[in-house]
């Protein structure tokens, strides 16, 4: 099969046209750093043309790691006989910050005999502000075919395929040897042309900057930024209820319908018990993930991350982080995983561990499932101010801004112990336009988002919730749990967790957790499930209350899973991309601060209440 290499800078829009051209539904977001992988996939038009999509660079000269990976991907596939064709993608609105770019491209797809086309994306928008764009002045300037196109509305998509069929086709235009120019004549004849092919108005450049006078003013900024946090907060829990309500009254009714069905007495105890009781438990909270991620999807695309990230970069100085580090940081609200690979745009690598250190802080989706059930035990659903904010998504804020806060805590303080005597690098962004979001695309990627949580995390939970109820049923049929197998490892930990006021149950929770935090929501449905057989529907937060668990004791659970690294697949990536030592000694320490914490406020919740 031919590839074809798609190149581009970041916000170029060049992973909305791959996913255009492929139908696959590779992450987009509008700023830089979000793509940090190679992905590829057959083109819809061509079958049997695979295009690859590499990560976004500003330049063929490296300053940051994510760079690098894109610079040392594309000289190996340029060598490929396999390459065919290389499309270079260009914001045809700011053709100021990609031609450099774009030249480097031809001149070494011409070193290695590979034909190029330039894509002039955003056509569309030149088109709505009534701006005009020479594609054929550009193309005779620079020696290669230049197509304008549009991946919002697949604009001059008919071009490009009908030029990709016949790759010979494109190479007859080139004119302009660019083979032996030295960088210095490249980045003149770069800025000579953007010069002179950009479009001229400056429609676009006003609009940009009213909106940044207000979200980048340092009072009406700042208050905007804390509205977006807390809208965010407020629709993950507050906002998803009635979808979580739905999903739980499935559950219940498929269990009470399918359970009587089955005559094997013990298969039936399993499917109500681990299927309905842990599995279930643990699919109520899906509708969090997807508000979590169409959410942050929003802010991502519509250029609003860049400027959240310049807002927060002298305050995150403090604490020894960049604003840079505010992408990955945010990232990890959804996962710490892809989070940590895109800290390799922080350039500095102090502060890209320093990132590292804070990023499993970050209350991520696998800690929400946890957060809403106990919040949900504890906290009233009462709502105010016409029923927009809810007292739980008020709790949940907390929680959240708990987590962050330990992070810069833990940060600020390791930055504040261990000076350097390396200089820090600058502090450059590029702030990209803002656009509205394309609904599609968005709902697309969360629905995604929430097949990936269920298919990944639900392999574990199945797992697990099998051997929490095999231990939990034998050797006497689920008649007494705490003579049980189950019961007996419990009673043996249960020391450890006592102080907390937390029995063996809870003990056993916390442990399976440690595989993936969520799957303490689904062996908690699994005990309880086995304990309550006859009762084994009702939701899980009632087994909760029916339990005794004291306040204190649920908030000091809180407080332990949003400090306590109790993630495999973390401590793995941790271990990759910093060291095994880094991610040893965050473990443990985490670990043992959770811990500390926890009993800290338990005794201070007991006394006060």
């Amino acid at each position: 099969m031919k590839q074809v290499l798609l190149l581009g800078s970041p916000n170029s829009g060049k992973s909305s046209l791959f996913n255009r051209l492929t139908g696959l539904s590779q992450r987009v977001a509008n700023y830089p750093g979000i793509t940090v992988d190679v992905a590829s996939g057959p083109m819809v038009s061509l079958p049997d043309i695979e295009l690859v999509d590499f990560p976004g660079t500003y330049s063929l000269e490296p300053i940051s790691g994510e760079e690098a990976i894109a610079v040392s991907f594309l000289n190996e596939a340029l060598a490929d006989d396999k390459v065919s064709h290389v499309l270079c993608v260009a914001d045809a609105t700011r053709l100021e910050k990609c031609m450099h770019f774009i030249l480097q491209v031809i001149r070494e797809c011409q070193h290695h005999q590979k034909p190029v086309t330039v894509l002039a994306n955003m056509c569309d928008v030149i088109r709505d502000n009534q701006l005009e764009f020479d594609a054929a002045g550009l193309a005779t300037a620079l020696g290669v075919p230049v197509i304008s196109v549009s991946a919002r509305e697949s604009l001059g998509f008919e071009t490009l395929i009908d030029g990709l069929k016949e790759t010979s086709a494109p190479q007859a235009t080139v004119s302009r040897n660019w083979r032996e120019t030295p960088n210095e004549i490249l980045r003149g004849s770069a800025q000579q042309l953007a010069q002179k092919f950009s479009p001229k108005g400056d429609v676009l450049i006003h609009s940009q900057l009213r909106l940044d006078r207000f979200f980048l003013s340092s009072a009406l900024g700042g208050l905007a930024f804390f509205f977006i946090m807390f809208l965010f907060f407020q629709s993950i829990f507050t906002w998803s209820a009635p979808v979580m309500d739905a999903v739980e009254s499935l559950v219940s009714g498929l269990g009470q319908v399918v359970v009587p069905l089955i005559p094997n007495k013990m298969m039936a105890d399993f499917v109500a018990d681990a299927l309905f009781g842990g599995v279930g438990a643990f699919l109520v909270f899906v509708p969090q993930i997807f508000v979590l991620t169409l959410v942050i999807g929003i802010m991502e695309d519509s250029g609003y991350l860049a400027r959240a990230a310049l807002i927060c970069h002298r305050p995150l100085r403090i604490f020894g982080l960049t604003g840079k580090s505010f992408i990955p940081l945010l990232s990890g609200v959804a996962c710490a995983i892809p989070a940590i690979y895109a800290a390799r745009s922080v350039d500095s690598p102090r502060q890209r561990m320093m990132t590292y250190l804070a990023i499993p802080l970050m209350p991520c989706s696998a800690r929400l499932p946890v957060y809403a059930l106990l919040i949900a035990t504890f906290i009233p659903s009462d709502t105010v101010l016409l029923g927009l904010v809810g007292w739980q998504g008020l709790a949940l804020f907390a929680i959240y801004f708990f987590g962050m806060f330990v992070a810069l805590m833990v940060t600020g303080f390791v930055s504040k112990a261990s000076k350097s005597q390396q200089a820090e690098q600058p502090f450059v962004l590029e702030l990209p336009p803002y656009r509205l979001p394309t609904a599609k695309p968005l709902l697309r990627n969360a629905w995604n988002r929430c097949q990936q949580f269920v298919t990944q995390a639900g392999k574990i939970i199945v797992a697990v919730t099998m051997v929490v109820w095999v231990l939990g049923y034998f050797p006497n049929g689920g008649a007494d749990l705490g003579q049980s197998w189950l019961g007996t490892l419990g009673h043996f930990v249960e020391p450890i967790f006592s102080p907390l006021g937390l029995d063996w149950r809870y003990g056993i929770a916390i442990l399976t957790s440690f595989l993936a935090r969520e799957v303490f929501v689904g062996t908690l449905g699994t005990i309880f499930g086995i304990e309550g057989s006859e009762e084994n529907m009702l939701p899980l937060v009632d087994h909760i209350q029916a339990s005794g668990l004291p306040l204190g004791s649920g908030i000091a659970l809180l407080v332990f899973f949003a400090v306590a690294l109790q993630c495999v697949s973390t401590v793995v990536i941790l271990a990759r991309e910093g060291s095994a030592r880094l991610a040893l000694s965050m473990l443990v320490s985490y670990l043992v601060g959770a811990y500390l914490l926890s009993l800290l406020v338990f005794q201070l919740v007991s006394v006060l209440f």
